[in-house]
């Protein structure tokens, strides 16, 4: 992997990111208020199948 692709993946994640902010700031206050409701072990385990998901598109992507 070379800087060049890490520095593409960290711009795709901002432009992403910034999308929710752009086109539904509204609904994002909705999430935030949504999420600070559940329990922690709740929040650690969204996190943990986030980087699962991610690493099995990762992993695709290079097959193809």
């Amino acid at each position: 992997m070379t800087l060049q692709t890490v520095i593409l993946a960290l711009g795709l994640v901002l432009i992403f990111e910034g999308l929710v902010f752009a086109l539904a700031p509204r609904r994002l206050d909705d999430l935030l208020r949504a999420m600070a409701d559940l329990p922690f072990d709740a929040r650690r385990m969204i996190g943990v199948l986030a980087i699962t998901a991610g690493l099995v598109v990762i992993v695709l992507a290079r097959r193809i």
